[in-house]
Order: structure tokens, then C-alpha cells, then sequence
């Protein structure tokens, strides 16, 4: 009779004389595939059954605890995940942050005092994959204002609850060229974009008008935690209050879209363009850490559906809309650069945020308050440059050239099906080495790989 997929798995993490398994090692070969159970949704039932069971399992406790997730950990330890090889991913990331925290250059904001207050040396780096492969470095714990990252999310609301048509009637969706709060808006009256102050401005406008302000920030705010798989999102009143002490060119802006007609109807009068200008405010000042962040990046990745929790938040055609803008226009009057240089979705806050997608692989967020002279985050954009230098991940470029200089972590699980190491694999097979056959199997070797006789390691072993 076939073994299950339990017992399959059990018989590849057991040890093979005492046909047991040994949480803690369990435990670990999961992390060092990305997977933390300790706070990840999909293990939240398997880590509660784990805290209850001894700390050597059998086959029958093993499968109690598992089932729950069975197909999730196959996965992991099989090498199925989007990023395969994680423990050399994650050295190599490691490596670049590191490189980073030596830059000084740049100094926190100081046009909002609360910003200026933050201390400069902060310096934290989080990564979620479409698989929900997670990992952190640094002050990954310290929240920090959204700033303009609440930005395309909220468009990505305003796209979802009008339809990208109805939302760029009244905000458009080309660059500016011009910095952030400047006092400009198209030809026709519309703001150039929803990624500068003006366009943000107008599109939370549009974000349930029908409700109490109160009720559309609890709104937003449930859809960000969603966004990012059901982790606390926060609020600094305290910076609030700050951008709304310092907000003279935000409102004259509010009062410009007025005169040309940018907003919506309901928009009549002082007190609508107070309240909605208050909102913005609002909505900058939402706190997030980069762990939180980086989880909405990776539910950007995975094109709208959270990698962590399965929910499909956003609709593909959404979060395509507002990739595309992230390309364009995301990163101030340097998106340009940044789009030719790293060629990555990217979203910065003056705060010190920077979020990118890799679109169908993973969403990075780096915290630092150094920013530059434009207000991107300079250890952000540094770390950006550095990934593509190191990975094929600009959209424009084809890995097929660049194989024998970047090593493509998503096509990892090619390599660990080498010739060389199905070589050995099959060797093993025919010794009855069943450690060295069940290492191969947790790096990501496919065992049913046949040789050139078409036998397989089951074929050698038996």
C-alpha cells in the first residue's frame, strides 16, 4: 500500500533508527526553509498540537500535529516553495544589509518634527515571498509612519470600490517630474498621478465618502492589516498632528484640485476639504514595522491574495494597475532612475519606508531615515541596487544571459536537480545510505528522478 503524504514525510525527517522526530530539529528544518511556525497563520492549529506533544514524536503524534498544514510542509521541505535554496538566499541578503549599515549618508526629515526626531541609525530589512517564506534583519520591530507608502494602497482601495475608470476621472497617471508637494497639476485640472500629494490628496476622496470619517479610517485600516495577513497595524497620533502643524501646501493643494474640479461631487464646500485633507494626514500617519510591510509586499507579489493567510484581498487586474504606477512614478522625481537602474515596483516614504515587489516572487521593506536630497530612503535605495547586482530581478532582464553572473534564486530547485546531484542521490539509494537519501530530500532533490536506465532511488534501494 503507498505511504501518505504524512507518513512519506515522516519518513524523511524521522530518525531511521528510532523511527522519531525530534521537534526541535522539526522545527528547525522549517525556518531554514522560510517558514517560522511560531507566527505564521497556516501554522497557528500545527503550533498549538506541537506545544502540547513531547519532544520526540512518533508516527501517530507527528500526524496529529501536521495534518493540519501537511501540504504546506511538504512543500518547504521538498524545495517547492518559490525560493528553494532560502539558507543561501537569506546569507546572501544578509550580506547586503550588512554592506548597507556602513552607509551614512543623508539625515532624516526634518520639514515634519516628529520625523526629525526619529534616530537616524535605525536600519531593518524584512522579505516575504509569495510562498510566505519569511526572513529579518535588524530593527525589523520599530514601527514607523507610512508617509506616501499608504499611497498606492490606497488607491489599490479606491480602484477596488469605484473601478480604475471611475478613479482616473479624477486623478491621472503619469509622472510629474516634479517633487512630491508641488503646486501643480495637469492641463486638464487633474493631479499628475495618486503617488504625489495632489493625486493622494484626491484619491481619498473617493475612499466610502458614505461613511463617518471615523469609519473610513477603520476602513482602510482593516484592509491594510489584511494586506498584511492580520498583523497590527498602528497609528502616531502624535505624528498626525505634526503633518497637520506643517500642512500649508497640502491644503493649498486641496483648494486647487477644488477650483479645477478634481474631486468628486460630495466635495462642496471648506469643511469637505478640511475633513478629506485631515484624512490624508490620517492615513500617512498609520504605523507599520518592515516584518508588516515587507507581508503586504509579498500579497502585492502574489497578485492580491495574502502569502501568510490565503486571502485574496485585492484583484490581480488592482494590483496591476497599481504596480505599474509604483514603476512610473514611485519613487519621487527619481523614478525614472530608479526604474532604469533597479527596474523593480517601488514605493518610498520620507519617513525612512521603502517598499518593492517582485512581482510572482517576493515583497521586500527597508527602514532607514537617512534619506536623500529627492526623500528616498539612501540605505534603501542602496539595497535595492545591490539585489538586481547580485539577482536577475529587474523586470527587463532575461536570467537566460546572465546565468554565469547572477544566480537566479528562483530557478534554484533546477540546480539541486543537477546531474551531479542526482548522481549522488541515486548513489546513496543503492548503498541503503538513507541519511545521506534523506538529506537529499530536504535540499530539494526530486527522489523520484529517474537515471539514464530510467531508475529511480526507490528502484536502486529495493
Amino acid at each position: 500500500m503507498p505511504m501518505s503524504l504524512i507518513e512519506q514525510v515522516f519518513e524523511n525527517v524521522a530518525d531511521p533508527k528510532t523511527k522519531m522526530v525530534d521537534k526541535a530539529e522539526f522545527l528547525s528544518l522549517l525556518q531554514k526553509q522560510g517558514i517560522n511556525v511560531a507566527d505564521d497563520p497556516r501554522c497557528a492549529e500545527m503550533a498549538k498540537r506541537l506545544s502540547e506533544t513531547p519532544a520526540l514524536m512518533d508516527l501517530g503524534s507527528f500526524s496529529n500535529c501536521v495534518s493540519v498544514c501537511i501540504l504546506l510542509i511538504s512543500e518547504a521541505l521538498s524545495g517547492e516553495l518559490v525560493i528553494p535554496n532560502w539558507q543561501q538566499f537569506t546569507s546572501d541578503m544578509r550580506a547586503i544589509y550588512d554592506n548597507c549599515r556602513d552607509s551614512r549618508g543623508g539625515k532624516a526629515a526634518d520639514y515634519i518634527p516628529q520625523l526629525a526626531r526619529v534616530n537616524p541609525e535605525l536600519w531593518g530589512v524584512s522579505v516575504c515571498s509569495i510562498s510566505g517564506q519569511q526572513m529579518q534583519f535588524g530593527d525589523v520591530a520599530e514601527p514607523f509612519s507610512l508617509q506616501s507608502v499608504s499611497k498606492p494602497l490606497a488607491y489599490c482601495l479606491a480602484q477596488k470600490e469605484h473601478g480604475a475608470d471611475k478613479v482616473h476621472k479624477h486623478v491621472g497617471r503619469e509622472p510629474s517630474g516634479k517633487k512630491f508637494n508641488e503646486l501643480i497639476l495637469m492641463e486638464n485640472g487633474l493631479a499628475h498621478n495618486p503617488y504625489i500629494n495632489a493625486g493622494a490628496i484626491t484619491i481619498v476622496s473617493l475612499l466610502r465618502p458614505d461613511l463617518p470619517v471615523s469609519d473610513r479610517f477603520d476602513y482602510v485600516m482593516k484592509n491594510f492589516e489584511r494586506l498584511a495577513g492580520g498583523q497590527k497595524i498602528g497609528f502616531s497620533n502624535a505624528t498626525y498632528l505634526s503633518e497637520r502643524a506643517t500642512a500649508d501646501r497640502n491644503f493649498a493643494l486641496c483648494f486647487y484640485l477644488k477650483e479645477k474640479g478634481a474631486f468628486p461631487e460630495w466635495i462642496n464646500d471648506q469643511s469637505k476639504l478640511l475633513e478629506i485633507t485631515e484624512f490624508y494626514f490620517q492615513l500617512c500617519s498609520i504605523e507599520v514595522t518592515t516584518k508588516s510591510l515587507a507581508v503586504i509586499g509579498g500579497t502585492l507579489a502574489n497578485g492580491g491574495v495574502c502569502p501568510i493567510t490565503g486571502e485574496r484581498v485585492l484583484q490581480q487586474d488592482v494590483v496591476e494597475n497599481m504596480l505599474s504606477l509604483m514603476y512610473t512614478c514611485g519613487m519621487y522625481d527619481y523614478s525614472g532612475e530608479f526604474a532604469f537602474s533597479v527596474g523593480l515596483p517601488a514605493k518610498s516614504g520620507v519617513s525612512g519606508a521603502v517598499l518593492v515587489v517582485i512581482p510572482g516572487v517576493m515583497g521586500f521593506a527597508t527602514f532607514s531615515p537617512r534619506l536623500d536630497e529627492i526623500g528616498n530612503s539612501v540605505r534603501g535605495v542602496q539595497f535595492c541596487k545591490e539585489l538586481v547586482a547580485r539577482y536577475p530581478f529587474h523586470l527587463y532582464e532575461n536570467s537566460k544571459f546572465t546565468a554565469g553572473i547572477k544566480r537566479d534564486p528562483v530557478a534554484a530547485q533546477l540546480a539541486v536537480s543537477s546531474k551531479a546531484t542526482v548522481a549522488h542521490l541515486l548513489f546513496a539509494a543503492a548503498r541503503g545510505d538513507l541519511r545521506a537519501v534523506r538529506q537529499a530530500f530536504l535540499t530539494g532533490v526530486n527522489i523520484n528522478t529517474k537515471d539514464h536506465d530510467g531508475r529511480t532511488a526507490l528502484h536502486l534501494a529495493a
